[in-house]
């Protein structure tokens, strides 16, 4: 209603459901004036809270559901000047004070810090040479054997020098805890063994030998490198290496003292790449074949973020070798 239409209407009767004013103009305008500065001191209380929720509530307060206009916008705009802080809207980067929001496409762009999954303890087979089992009928530990810490495992070091043959893998793996942020575990002791390209253990089905087992300490990054070869596949499991995690060095005399017993999975694209090709591979080629991780009972029943965790990232070819990275995780 216009200025004119009140100066008009100079016979209009107060009812209680209206707001209280006089006859006249001149009797209405304090009235108005008053109501004007009560709104104002309102609007100025809010924005006083919204400025302190962050830019969030004062676009909310703007107008309801996704829809906004140029009204909106002004009115906002007038409002936060109002207030005294200043807002701005652009690419989708909302700003009030010094804080900063910003979103692409609807959707919140984060940060997430590092993660790592605990492995699972597994079995450490028939062929751990630790001090647990027994081989050709007597107790078998490797681990109080001089010259176990090394990181090249390829030749044996006991009775001879055999060099295992094979495609050279180059195998880092880092120890993190699960239960600090993924921070790395340094002086930990890492046991590694693992089957020859005939799917042979040492110290067992190849008795003379003493190749493919190593011990390595973790480094002030949690790792530990060693250098080895691909392991075969024989019947009835998936291709995997075996490996123990000890508390240090010295506690590294027996399989009974290991802080975790464990294997990695070979990615299936490698050993598609490797049996096929490789030279003494060829036994491999069938047992590859008739196994799978689902039906291997080891890794069988893991899911499927304990199989990524198990399985090492791998890259390289069967001419020049292949390098492969792990991450053990551990609570400790």
């Amino acid at each position: 209603m216009s200025i004119s239409d009140l100066a008009s209407k100079n016979n209009h009767k107060y009812t209680p459901a209206e707001p209280p004013h006089g006859h006249h103009l001149a009797d209405d305008l304090p009235l108005m004036a008053a109501q004007l500065g009560l709104q104002r001191r309102k609007a100025l209380a809010w924005l006083g809270s919204a400025a302190a929720a962050g830019p969030a509530m004062l676009l909310a307060g703007c107008g309801g559901g996704g829809g906004s206009d140029s009204g909106s916008t002004a009115s906002l705009a007038g409002l936060v000047a109002a207030s005294g802080t200043t807002a701005t809207t652009t690419s989708g980067t909302t700003t009030s004070g010094s804080s900063t929001s910003s979103s692409s496409s609807g959707s919140t762009s984060t940060t997430t810090s590092s993660s790592c999954t605990a492995l699972p303890g597994e079995t450490a087979g028939p062929y751990p040479a630790d001090g647990t089992n027994t081989s050709s009928g007597s107790t078998s530990d490797i681990l109080t054997a001089s010259g176990i810490v090394r990181s090249d495992i390829r030749s044996s070091f006991i009775s001879t020098t055999t060099q295992a043959a094979g495609v050279q893998m180059t195998l880092t793996l880092t120890l993190a805890n699960t239960s600090s942020s993924c921070a790395p575990l340094s002086g930990y002791a890492i046991y590694l063994w693992h089957c020859d390209r005939d799917g042979n253990y040492s110290l067992y089905s190849a008795p003379a030998e003493s190749y493919l087992r190593g011990v390595q300490v973790t480094d002030s990054n949690g790792q530990v490198t060693f250098t080895t070869i691909f392991p075969a596949c024989y019947s009835g499991r998936w291709p995997h290496i075996h490996f123990e995690v000890f508390q240090s060095l010295s506690t590294a005399t027996t399989g009974r003292n290991s802080v975790l017993t464990s294997q990695l999975a070979m990615p299936s694209a490698v050993c598609s790449a490797v049996y096929p090709y490789a030279t003494g591979y060829t036994n491999s080629v069938a047992n590859f074949a008739a196994i799978s991780l689902s039906t291997d009972n080891v890794f069988g029943d893991n899911t499927a973020a304990q199989i990524a965790a198990m399985t090492p990232s791998m890259s390289g070819s069967v001419s020049v070798g292949y390098t492969a990275a792990a991450t053990i995780g551990i609570a400790r």
